[in-house]
């Protein structure tokens, strides 16, 4: 599920959008100035922020100047002069939406967005070849073309098994008795979970999530990327 950043300090508008939002199967977080919202971005993972512009303490200007990340944003805001939408498209904003606007029209937005982003990163993940890879086994680190990613134990485990037996094809059985240490039941998505999550921290590094390969109907294998 994707993780959406709600940054308006419109308290009715917030629990209007909120729930819009979590019916098209987002998560979202809340806040109500550039402050707050710098202090979500610092402590959690975003693949999205909704910034309206006028706000206290910190405006939406300022976020954008003040952001490090790449997370697409989405300005939605009243302030929607000529000068207004080239400074933030200048700032590094990916769209501009005008309140009042339809909900509708937000979301297909969001997807679109969401989209292009995906088909982006996939293609930096087909060209960037990746280099060295260290493993910290006291704290769960692996440093991938020298950058720190953290992991549970479980993700730790499974990321260094299939790595130290790269380029053969390792069944979802074998993974879930020898780094698991049990049997692969039925309905038992716990080995899909941890892949799952290891990949998407993978992702969040701008690393490839291609390392952990899917070999269909035959379970995982780890791909260097070249």
């Amino acid at each position: 599920m994707k993780h959406v950043l709600l940054v308006d300090d419109d308290l009715v508008f917030q629990s209007a959008l909120k729930p819009v939002l979590e019916r098209e199967g987002f998560i979202v977080t809340v806040a109500n100035n550039g402050v707050e919202a710098l202090d979500k971005l610092k402590s959690t993972t975003q693949d999205l922020i909704l910034l309206d512009l006028n706000m206290p303490e910190l405006n939406g200007i300022e976020l954008l100047k003040l952001r490090v990340d790449k997370t697409p944003v989405i300005v939605i805001s009243a302030l929607d002069a000529e000068e207004e939408r080239i400074k933030v498209y200048e700032l590094g904003a990916d769209d501009f939406l005008s309140k009042p606007f339809s909900y509708r029209e937000l979301t297909v937005r969001i997807h679109a967005l969401l989209r292009r982003i995906a088909v982006v990163r996939a293609q930096s993940e087909l060209a960037e070849p990746v280099q060295d890879i260290l493993f910290d086994d006291s704290r769960f680190v692996i440093s991938i073309s020298e950058r720190p990613v953290s992991f549970t134990q479980t993700e730790f485990k499974l990321f260094k098994y299939l790595f130290e037996r790269k380029g053969q094809v390792i069944t979802k059985q074998e993974l879930q008795r020898r780094v698991l240490q049990k049997e692969l039941g039925q309905f038992d998505r716990n080995l899909d979970m941890h892949i799952s999550n290891t990949r998407r921290k993978l992702s969040e590094k701008q690393l490839p999530k291609s390392l952990i390969n899917t070999v269909r109907g035959k379970g995982y294998s780890f791909a260097l990327a070249s």
